[in-house]
């Protein structure tokens, strides 16, 4: 937990709750989705995703686009701004991290190296 709150304080004052990250991040990964499977994917009610998704748009991250198959919905995607951002964020904690590991005996990465595996099985349980 503290190595996570450490990656979190390493990200940049960019004003967003770590939900609307996780929104931004979801739709880079999954690519373009209806407010109702994006909310279903986050496990929230779709009016909240309405309302992170209306943040996000107001700022130029997600970009909403008519659903071709139904005319009724539409579709968020992220915007190629929305994605600066995530990488900018991710390229922050991740020099953060390197630093830190490189701060490490060649044996204790070789133990963090080892454990990777196991830290994978846990987390898709």
């Amino acid at each position: 937990m503290r190595v996570v709150r450490r990656l979190r304080a390493q990200r940049p004052d960019h004003g967003l709750t770590l939900t609307q990250l996780a929104t931004l991040g979801t739709l880079e990964r999954c690519g373009p989705l209806r407010i109702g499977d994006l909310a279903a994917r986050e496990k929230v009610q779709p009016p909240s995703m309405t309302r992170t998704i209306d943040v996000l748009e107001d700022r130029g991250l997600v970009e909403r686009r008519g659903d071709p198959s139904d005319r009724r919905q539409v579709t968020v995607t992220i915007s190629p701004r929305g994605r600066e951002l995530l990488k900018e964020d991710r390229k922050r904690r991740e020099q953060w991290l390197a630093a830190r590991l490189a701060e490490l005996e060649p044996d204790e990465r070789a133990i963090l190296a080892a454990s990777v595996p196991i830290l994978d099985r846990i987390a898709r349980s």
